[in-house]
């Protein structure tokens, strides 16, 4: 050994085997979960149980006063989750960043802080040009959760929710197709000697697929049409069961909604609004009593006769059909909507505090940057700006000009 090897060592500047603390971009985020007060949602977007993983993370949490008394959430869970518990929503909107399922409504712009960030639904159909307008007065940088990707290009919330209600839709269907509700009198299925349910699907996805395992486990005869042949036959494989399939261009459609029992609209907008594949036509086609429910009523409805209606009153007749057109029906089951939310919504947001902020967020990932319509008061939606002619700017400029 050296003269000076000895020396460094003696000094402790000889290198020795042992970790670098390394700095973490980890900023805490003000989350506030307001009481819904819209469409009567009882979905919360974050379970006690990720609350405090949030909070183990550094991160604070304002939860109204029983804001998930709905979804079979206590305010005694959030707070020993450890969440400060607000008496008012004027109080849950001092946080920064506000986490809803439904989206803002006029009372709730007043008690919002200038330059916060919003995630909720954003129910295109629903809105006017005056709502993005207030969204922009308020500076406010906006989210809507069913346009945000995951890694893989998927619509995470989308699917989830879709799940739940292609597992709930057919419930639905035989609650209305019976006496009680003044449907047809029929079962949803088939028994031994009695010709079995038709049901109709419009659209193969992941609502029609948890339908179908429902209506062939009760024994129905379902039809499933789409627009596009790969689809049919990417269902075909998922459900593992011959199913009949046509283009929805076919002039098999008309011939089965009218002899259907059942009929359910289940294609998304591919951009902006969902298409509109029965005519009113077609409806009064249909025999008295049957039933129609629109899925895709959020993004307009694939019926010529839909219109939103509620929890409250769910269905209305037209031309002797009877419609069903809840735009959330996750919300029948909120309890397991919920948790199915909020198993979304964690992880990004853990990363969204590692990464350093929501702006930051949105730099480093594309995926979670799809689902900004505006951005401190500019809208970056350019189908929005089209519909209401209004400015627009690319999102990637603005933060390019930010970085």
């Amino acid at each position: 050994m050296t003269g000076f090897e000895e020396l460094a060592k003696q000094t402790a500047l000889y290198p020795k085997e042992a970790p670098l603390a390394v700095k973490t971009n980890r900023n805490g985020l003000l989350i506030g979960l307001p009481k819904e007060v819209s469409l009567q949602e009882n979905r919360i977007a974050l379970t006690p149980e990720a609350v405090a993983i949030l909070v183990r993370n550094g991160h604070n949490v304002i939860v109204e006063q029983g804001a998930g008394a709905k979804a079979n959430f206590s305010d005694t869970e959030y707070s020993e989750a450890g969440a400060q518990i607000a008496q008012s929503p004027k109080e849950v909107y001092t946080a920064h960043l506000i986490l809803k399922v439904e989206p803002l409504i006029d009372g709730e712009f007043e008690f919002i802080q200038t330059g916060s960030t919003v995630i909720s639904a954003l129910n295109l159909p629903a809105h006017d040009r005056s709502y993005f307008e207030k969204i922009n007065e308020k500076n406010l940088t906006a989210f809507g959760y069913e346009y945000i990707e995951d890694q893989s290009g998927g619509l995470p919330v989308i699917r989830s929710m879709s799940e739940i209600a292609g597992s709930t839709v057919m419930l639905i269907a035989g609650e209305y197709l019976s006496n009680a509700a003044n449907g047809r009198g029929i079962i949803l299925g088939g028994i031994t000697g009695v010709p079995p349910t038709k049901v109709v699907m419009l659209g193969a996805g992941t609502v029609t697929e948890y339908a179908i395992r429902m209506a062939l486990g009760m024994g129905a005869e379902v039809k499933v049409f789409d627009k596009y042949l790969y689809k049919l036959q990417r269902l075909k494989y998922a459900v593992g069961q011959h199913v009949y399939t046509s283009i929805i261009a076919s002039d098999t459609l008309a011939e089965a909604v009218q002899r259907a029992d059942v009929v359910i609209g289940a294609m998304r907008a591919e951009d902006g609004l969902s298409p509109v594949v029965v005519t009113e036509e077609m409806v009064g086609r249909m025999k008295p009593g049957s039933v129609i429910i629109d899925v895709s009523i959020d993004q307009g409805g694939n019926f010529e006769t839909s219109r939103m209606t509620t929890h409250k009153t769910p269905t209305y007749k037209h031309m002797g059909v009877i419609h069903y057109c809840v735009p959330n029906i996750a919300a029948r089951v909120a309890h397991t909507a919920s948790m199915a939310l909020s198993n979304i919504f964690l992880p990004f947001l853990l990363e969204t505090g590692t990464t350093g902020g929501i702006e930051q967020m949105m730099y480093a990932n594309r995926w979670f940057m799809k689902g900004v319509y505006t951005h401190k008061g500019t809208l970056t939606n350019a189908y929005i700006a089209r519909k209401f002619n209004m400015r627009f700017k690319d999102l990637d400029l603005l933060l390019a000009a930010r970085f």
